[in-house]
């Protein structure tokens, strides 16, 4: 691992930025030399060069050339500028989930207070699947250096970062979560189940016409209220999760739809995870707390955000069960609360030694991300030991995502595949 003093050189004299993307080396160390597209590095020439070094020792102009050219040639879009130089971006950007969005939020905090020699990093709510198609648009100044998610990403996301140049990628279980329902304190009170859900909120449930307009209607031990429920967008983690955890979980209670999964996947997902748009659910955007005002505002209604918001908000709003388990930190710590899943980070590589400070925002994490650390303060529920000890080799240690850790295959050595 490099030194502090090493993983501090950007904000030296000579300093890395990300540039246009267009694999050219700018600045004053270009005049009469070659250009990149004249000399390309070999994979050892990268490995000799680059490892180790650091801009600070680079003192000499001829060292500054030579490792601007490499490091151009490897990020495809780093470049070297001289003092007074324009630097294009030397802060961090995240994108995404606005479920981590607190979470990052206090992290970026906890960064500036560590690290004054730093410009605060700029975290943006753009929702999951929004983050992930800002995340993987490429390499480059203009493009966020992390995602902020609450779900794993995809493999079409994955095969899409990596069409786009965004081939390394560190991926981090920061910590556990749970969808949970809600309502106001004193309000309507519910004893869900994924099936009851999936009935309530499905744009086809079972594939037949949706007719439920009450709780009552779904199932007769509920109040006779109508079914009124503030959601998140399509575009939301939360939304995804919602699809996973309990509407195609509700789906296949019906054993016609669990053979209609093997039959033709496409019309089950539909069927299965197609939300009603008749207003029974209302999409509010990535705002979370918009949801908590709703709600309150309405005790006949229904709020569905991450377990955080819920427990920030305990004074205002009550949890409701799911299987008869309340959403509690101890109830998603072990899986037991059926909305219970994982929260992620995900980081270009690339850009870990061209935007200052990147890594040490990454340890940042890591520091406070135990069961007794700020995070848990408020609201993040801290990931099993093993895990934690995972993702913290994973991030000292730099370790990258394959498309198998995706799917769960097994890659096939080329020795191995089979024959044509």
């Amino acid at each position: 691992m490099p030194s502090r003093e090493e993983r501090r050189a950007p904000q030296a004299c000579d300093r890395a930025r990300i540039g246009d993307a267009t694999g050219e080396v700018t600045g004053d160390v270009t005049g009469g030399v070659m250009g990149v597209s004249q000399w390309t590095p070999s994979a050892q020439d990268l490995e000799t060069e680059i490892t180790g070094m650091t801009m600070r020792r680079l003192t000499s102009f001829a060292f500054r050339r030579k490792a601007a050219l490499i490091a151009a040639a490897a990020l495809g879009s780093l470049v070297v500028t001289s003092c007074g130089g324009d630097v294009s971006r030397d802060s961090i950007r995240a994108v995404g989930s606005s479920t981590v969005y607190p979470f990052a939020k206090l992290i970026a905090e906890s960064f500036s207070l560590s690290n004054p020699d730093y410009k605060s990093p700029l975290i943006e709510q753009t929702g999951t699947g929004g983050g992930m198609q800002l995340f993987c648009q490429g390499v480059g100044a203009d493009t966020p250096d992390m995602a902020n998610a609450s779900r794993r990403m995809k493999v079409s996301e994955f095969e899409k970062c990596q069409a786009n140049g965004v081939t390394d990628i560190i991926e981090l279980q920061v910590g556990l979560d749970g969808i949970a329902f809600a309502s106001a304190r004193g309000g309507i009170e519910l004893n869900l189940s994924p099936r009851i859900v999936y009935e309530a909120l499905a744009a086809r449930p079972y594939g037949g016409e949706q007719t439920n307009e009450t709780w009552a209607d779904v199932d007769p031990s509920l109040p006779d209220e109508p079914i009124l429920v503030y959601g998140p967008p399509s575009t939301s983690g939360t939304r995804d999760a919602l699809k996973e955890l309990v509407l195609e979980v509700g789906c296949d209670t019906d054993p016609a739809m669990k053979r209609l999964k093997e039959e033709d996947p496409d019309e089950h997902r539909a069927v299965c995870t197609e939300v009603r748009s008749d207003g029974a659910y209302s999409d509010q955007g990535e705002q979370d707390n918009l949801i908590v005002q709703k709600i309150e505002s309405n005790p006949r209604t229904v709020g569905l955000f991450g377990f955080s918001y819920l427990d920030k908000n305990a004074d205002k709003v009550q949890g409701l069960p799911m299987n008869g388990v309340d959403p509690t930190y101890d109830n998603i710590a072990s899986f037991a609360y059926p909305g219970a899943r994982p929260l992620y980070i995900y980081v270009k590589k690339a850009h870990m030694r061209a935007i200052p400070g990147l890594d040490l925002y990454l340890e940042e994490w890591v520091k406070n991300w135990s069961s007794d650390g700020p995070l848990a303060k408020i609201g993040l529920v801290a990931s099993p030991a093993d895990e934690m000890a995972a993702n913290a080799a994973k991030v000292s240690e730099r370790l990258t995502m394959t498309r198998e850790d995706l799917t769960g295959e097994v890659a096939v050595a080329p020795e191995e595949a089979p024959d044509a």
